[in-house]
C-alpha cells in the first residue's frame, strides 16, 4: 500500500505542476504532448485541452443522448467537454480525478463550457481511480485517456470500471501498453512513469486484467506503436527515444458487461 500512496503522490505532483502551468503546458507535457508521440488519434480542440492524451475515446464511443459517462483520470476535463453534449441535457457526464490542481481547473472550464454551449451536465469528483467515488452501476459508459496506466494497481481499476458500470454497460478506454520489457533503469525511472511509459503494462497483462475483472467482448479500437522520430517535443521521453522506440503502443479497447461477465466476476 505505500508503494501504491507513493507512485498516486509522484502522479499527483507531476500532473499538479502541469496544472499550474497550463499557459505553457505544451512544452511541459507530462504525458504525451501531441498525436505524434505516442500515436493518438487527433480529438476536437475544447475546454480542457492540455495536449495530454494518447487517444480519442470518445470518437469511438458511439455515446447517446441520455447515456451516464464517467471519465477516469478526467483532468482539466477535456474528454468530459467533448462528451457532454452527446449525451445531452438528459445526460450526464461525470469525471474523477485525484489531482487538486486539476479539479480546479476543470470546474473553471466546466463555467466557460456552460457559458459556451448552455449545458450544465457534468460534474468532477475528488477520487481515486483504484476506487472510484460512484455507486454500483451509476454509468452506462467508461472512457479514459492515457490515466490507467499512471495507476499503481490497474487490475483494481478495471474491479472498479465493472463495479460502476449497468448492466451492458462498456468501457473505451486509451492506453500505454508495453510490446516488450524495457531496461531496468528507465522502468525504474520516476520521470518516465509520469510520462505514461514506465508504469504501463505489457500488452498481454493489460488485456488480461481487464477480462480478469469480469469485462468481456475484448476489441482493439487502434493500436499505434511509439516511434522515437515521433518523440516531439515531449522533454521526458524523447530523452529516452531510442530505448522505446517500437517498446510501447498506444491503443484504443472496448470491452462490455455482460450477464455471463457479472456471473464469473461474482465468483
Amino acid at each position: 500500500m505505500k508503494t501504491h500512496d507513493n507512485t498516486h503522490l509522484l502522479v499527483r505532483k507531476a500532473y499538479g505542476a502541469v496544472a499550474k502551468a497550463v499557459k505553457t503546458v505544451k512544452s511541459k507535457s507530462s504525458c504525451c504532448s501531441s498525436s505524434s508521440c505516442c500515436g493518438g488519434d487527433t480529438a476536437p480542440s475544447v475546454e480542457g485541452e492540455m495536449g495530454l492524451s494518447c487517444g480519442n475515446p470518445v470518437g469511438f464511443s458511439k455515446i447517446k443522448k441520455g447515456m451516464t459517462v464517467l471519465d477516469l483520470g478526467s483532468g482539466a476535463g477535456k474528454d468530459v467537454f467533448i462528451a457532454a453534449p452527446l449525451v445531452g441535457p438528459k445526460g450526464k457526464v461525470i469525471g474523477v480525478d485525484m489531482t487538486p490542481e486539476m479539479l480546479a481547473l476543470a470546474k473553471k472550464n466546466a463555467g466557460k463550457f456552460a457559458k459556451r454551449t448552455g449545458l450544465r451536465n457534468v460534474e468532477f469528483r475528488k477520487g481515486i481511480i483504484e476506487k472510484l467515488p460512484v455507486k454500483d452501476g451509476e454509468v452506462d459508459l467508461i472512457i479514459s485517456n492515457c490515466v490507467i496506466n499512471l495507476s499503481p494497481d490497474k487490475p483494481a481499476v478495471f474491479r472498479e470500471a465493472f463495479r460502476a458500470l449497468k448492466p451492458d454497460g462498456a468501457i473505451i478506454v486509451s492506453d500505454i501498453v508495453l510490446n516488450r520489457k524495457l531496461p531496468p533503469a528507465l522502468k525504474n525511472h520516476a520521470g518516465l512513469y509520469a510520462a505514461c511509459v514506465a508504469g504501463a503494462l505489457q500488452r498481454r497483462e493489460y488485456l488480461g486484467a481487464i477480462r480478469e475483472a469480469g469485462l468481456s467482448g475484448i476489441k482493439l479500437l487502434s493500436d499505434k506503436t511509439y516511434s522515437s522520430s515521433g518523440a516531439c517535443f515531449d522533454p521526458i521521453t524523447s530523452k529516452a527515444s531510442k530505448a522505446l522506440d517500437g517498446a510501447a503502443s498506444s491503443i484504443t479497447v472496448f470491452a462490455k458487461k455482460t450477464k455471463a461477465g457479472r456471473e464469473s466476476a461474482g465468483k
